[in-house]
């Protein structure tokens, strides 16, 4: 995954674009950096007003959740070389889910 520019570089983008030191175009090619760079900096500083760089990544809440997730890790802490059909007939009678034959699962 490629990594934030530093908040140096964004920070004396900035600085040079507010001195108007240049055209965005020249500031890319004075700091060595592309086009869309600068003017995505400049656009994220007038709409925000900070130069450092969006929060990157994020977190996915889990689709099985509290009870059904102790109901599988009881499972295979009883049988750990479960197959998925295997622990999908052992959890959908305890969890209360009709079993449907899904991709060949089951």
């Amino acid at each position: 995954m490629p990594v934030s520019y530093s908040k140096d570089l964004r920070g004396r983008v900035i600085a040079a674009w507010l001195e108007k030191e240049g055209s965005q175009r020249q500031l890319a090619q004075r700091f060595k950096v592309s086009l869309s760079f600068v003017r995505n900096v400049v656009r994220h500083y007038r709409e925000s007003g900070q130069i450092e760089a969006k929060q990157r990544g994020g977190y996915q809440k889990p689709i099985i959740q509290d009870e059904h997730l102790s109901m599988i890790k009881s499972l295979v802490e009883g049988k750990n070389d479960l197959l998925l059909r295997e622990l999908c007939v052992g959890l959908c009678p305890a969890a209360g889910i009709a079993m449907q034959n899904a991709q060949g699962l089951v």
